[in-house]
């Protein structure tokens, strides 16, 4: 009886251990699900002065990314070659937030620039701050074709 235990728990054991290695094997050729970046400013319109609040939510599956590692947000009026980065720090359960106001009126973007987990995503608003100008071409290369990174600082470094 004590032979057919020791048989049976062997058995068991290495089955175990099977069925947990093939486990591995199979999500080991899975890629990891892409970050996801929810981007909103808030309000969406807003007047001279008065502090509008940008945040880039990041999650990856159903995980808060708390730990990316770089948040920038560029911000530039509608039509300026000048365009201000900002490097964000992260706020509370994946968000990273930042409060700005804007002393010229017009229409704006902001691009967030997020690398988490060995992954890019860079979702893009417009915004309006007082009157609006005129919007920039839909069809004009969004600011990261053609760009020379080294040509740009980041605000807070």
């Amino acid at each position: 009886m004590k032979k057919f235990l020791s048989i049976f728990l062997t058995v068991l054991f290495l089955s175990i251990a099977v069925s947990c290695d093939q486990q591995q094997k199979e999500n080991a050729g899975k890629p990891p699900e892409m970050i996801d970046v929810v981007l909103s400013v808030k309000p969406s319109t807003e007047e001279l002065n008065k502090p509008i609040t940008f945040e880039a939510k990041v999650t990856q599956g159903n995980e808060n990314v708390n730990d990316a590692d770089a948040v920038i947000f560029e911000i530039w009026r509608a039509k300026d070659e000048k365009h201000e980065k900002i490097e964000i720090k992260h706020a509370e359960n994946g968000v990273y937030r930042l409060e700005k106001t804007f002393q010229q009126e017009g229409t704006y973007y902001i691009i967030s620039h997020v690398t988490a987990r060995d992954m890019h995503n860079m979702p893009k608003k417009e915004f309006i701050v007082g009157t609006p100008s005129e919007p920039e071409d839909p069809k004009a290369k969004d600011s990261m074709d053609d760009m020379n990174m080294d040509d740009h600082s980041i605000e807070g470094q």
